[in-house]
């Protein structure tokens, strides 16, 4: 499953910044049974637009990781708490997936 959200700047903050907080917290995050990984994505155009993406193996393990997160965890998400908006989009499980399967030149011509 994907937790997906939102994150937007604000002024006098930058996505760097930000960044550098989120990539902190999933490490610690990533340790927790079920962590597939994350993604912090970057709107074209606006810099001070975030989408984070983090997969997990199952609801049951997000939700286990949430409900016994570390203090230290806790400690980098409110550090930077005051200088973004955090939206959740929701929780979202695969539906259906195209994998793109590229040919090599040589077996174009």
């Amino acid at each position: 499953m994907k937790y997906i959200f939102e994150v937007q700047i604000k002024e006098g903050f930058t996505a760097e910044e930000y960044a550098d907080a989120w990539v902190r917290a999933s490490q610690l995050i990533q340790q927790a049974p079920g962590a597939m990984g994350t993604e912090l994505l970057q709107k074209i155009g606006d810099e001070n637009s975030l989408i984070a993406i983090a997969t997990w193996h199952s609801k049951t393990e997000r939700d286990a990781m949430q409900a016994e997160h570390t203090f230290a965890i806790d400690k980098i998400i409110q550090s930077v708490a005051p200088f973004v908006g955090i939206r959740p989009l929701g929780e979202f499980k695969e539906f259906r997936e195209v994998v793109a399967s590229y040919a090599d030149d040589d077996e174009l011509s």
